[in-house]
Order: structure tokens, then sequence, then C-alpha cells
């Protein structure tokens, strides 16, 4: 009997953020079933780096623009529909927040402390580097 392997499919996400009154905002969004907050993510497009198929991703499911920073901040893993997701991540600092976004009918958006954020997020890994990387950020 053959067990089937699960490949690992690499994406590529951003933690969206704002500085308010010298204080880190990041921006979560809903998954499409609005069942639970998540981060901006996708698979790398073909022909893009991870940054800018993540910036495109943030476009597309919370109608953010900004340039992302290039280093990575950490990478966490997930598991959905039986296969299994490694998702790289990077800082976005938001320059433009959009009122008509291409997904803006099938997600929710709200801006919270980074403490707050990590505190509502499900996946555990997520939480870590949100509680972790916050001083990364560049006030």
């Amino acid at each position: 009997m053959s067990r089937k392997t699960n490949k690992i499919c690499k994406q590529s996400g951003v933690i969206p953020y704002r500085v308010r009154d010298g204080k880190v905002e990041v921006l979560l969004i809903t998954n499409r079933k609005r069942q639970s907050w998540v981060i901006p993510k996708g698979g790398v497009c073909k022909g893009m780096t991870p940054p800018d198929s993540a910036a495109k991703e943030a476009w597309e499911e919370a109608g953010v623009i900004g340039r992302v920073n290039t280093e990575k901040i950490g990478a966490y893993k997930y598991s959905k529909r039986g296969n299994i997701y490694r998702v790289h991540l990077f800082w976005l600092p938001v320059d433009q927040v959009l009122e008509d976004w291409p997904e803006a009918s099938q997600r929710e958006r709200i801006w919270l402390d980074i403490n707050h954020a990590a505190m509502i997020v499900k996946e555990n890994s997520l939480k870590r580097i949100l509680q972790t990387s916050k001083e990364q950020v560049k006030v």
C-alpha cells in the first residue's frame, strides 16, 4: 500500500501595517468564508518574486498598496484541503487604502494594534511571528 506524500505548496504573504500616533497597526482580512482573520497571501505567481507576488495579493485581497520590504520576516505552514502550504512573510508599509478592490465583496478588513492582531489570528506560528517581529517595523 502506497502512502500519498503531501507536497508543500509555496506561498508568499504580507503583513500590511501603518503607524498611527506612534503605534503600529496591522491590517487583517477575513478568509473568503469570513470565518477567521488572516493576512493577504497566495501562491507565488510565475515570473514574479515572492515580495512582488505578495504585494499583488495585498491589492487583490485587502485593497492596500505599498512597497513590500524584500527582507523576509519569517515563514509559517498551514494545511487546507489536504495540502500543506508554506508562507514566506514580508512587511508591507501601506501607502494607499482603496475603497474598491478585486475581493472587496468577499472579505472584511480591520486595522488592529499588532498585539491584538496576534491574539485573533488562528495559526499559532503566525501569532508568534506577529509577537516577535514587531520590533522590526520602521516607525
